[in-house]
């Protein structure tokens, strides 16, 4: 798996630095679920077994820099802000049931890790050197905003300096075929966002953030559809695990 700057590897996943943060976006290896969960599946919403689930989850969480902020997705565009410490986060390991519904996380906090799962949508982090925020990015989101409310999230933190993003892995236009009721959604972007009958999730998500005023947009550039290394919803018919987008200030 190669990486185009400013992305490294960090052992089995994929590390970026924003500004004053950090950002972990993860593979599918390094865990110890099985079959079509094998083996990093850090989702509790599937058929894995939960405890498989949350031994993976806290090997994630012993691997980043603060307490891991989950909330329970809904493929929307609420972003939550975490103005406390991490002593009030649910613990990782509980039920999915006590999770806040919202697809985003923002935080000034250090020592706080906001995270999202995906199997291809993307995992899009926002950052600067006060303010980091985190997305859940389908084309449901990006229809309704979600990229401009996380951007907003951040400011709303009082963060007024430079703002970079980063792009994870997620469905690329190479294989993410949609109907044309979805493409009709994004007419505005023209040919930008259209291979064919395939839609190109990243090329909308960087135009949005560059419109939000972010002044660094770094895309990964892996699709997880064709990619061995991730879970993928599309591919697998469902049954699959899920992968995370972690990020944290330092």
């Amino acid at each position: 798996m190669r990486l185009p700057a400013p992305f490294e590897r960090e052992g089995e996943h994929i590390a970026i630095e924003l500004g004053g943060a950090q950002a972990l976006f993860t593979t599918r290896h390094g865990g110890v679920s099985a079959g079509p969960f094998a083996t990093l599946n850090l989702g509790r919403l599937t058929a894995d077994d939960p405890d498989f689930v949350r031994r993976n989850r806290t090997r994630l969480q012993d691997r980043v820099g603060g307490r891991l902020a989950m909330i329970r997705q809904v493929h929307g565009t609420l972003v939550r802000r975490i103005e406390d410490g991490a002593r009030r986060l649910p613990d990782v390991t509980g039920a999915e049931q006590q999770l806040e519904e919202a697809d985003g996380q923002a935080t000034g906090v250090r020592g706080v890790a906001p995270m999202v799962l995906v199997a291809d949508c993307l995992p899009v982090v926002v950052a600067g050197a006060d303010a980091v925020a985190i997305l859940h990015v389908g084309w449901r989101g990006l229809a309704e905003g979600i990229v401009t409310h996380g951007v907003r999230a951040a400011r709303d933190l009082g963060y007024d300096g430079r703002l970079e993003a980063a792009v994870g892995p997620g469905a690329g236009p190479c294989c993410y075929e949609v109907s044309e009721e979805v493409h009709a959604m994004f007419v505005s972007y023209g040919e930008r966002a259209r291979n064919g009958a395939k839609l190109d999730l990243k090329a909308i998500a960087r135009e949005q953030l560059e419109r939000a005023g972010v002044v660094a947009v770094h895309d990964v550039g892996l699709c997880t559809i064709c990619g061995e290394d991730f879970f993928s919803h599309r591919r697998d018919r469902g049954v699959t695990g899920r992968q995370a987008g972690v990020a944290w200030l330092r």
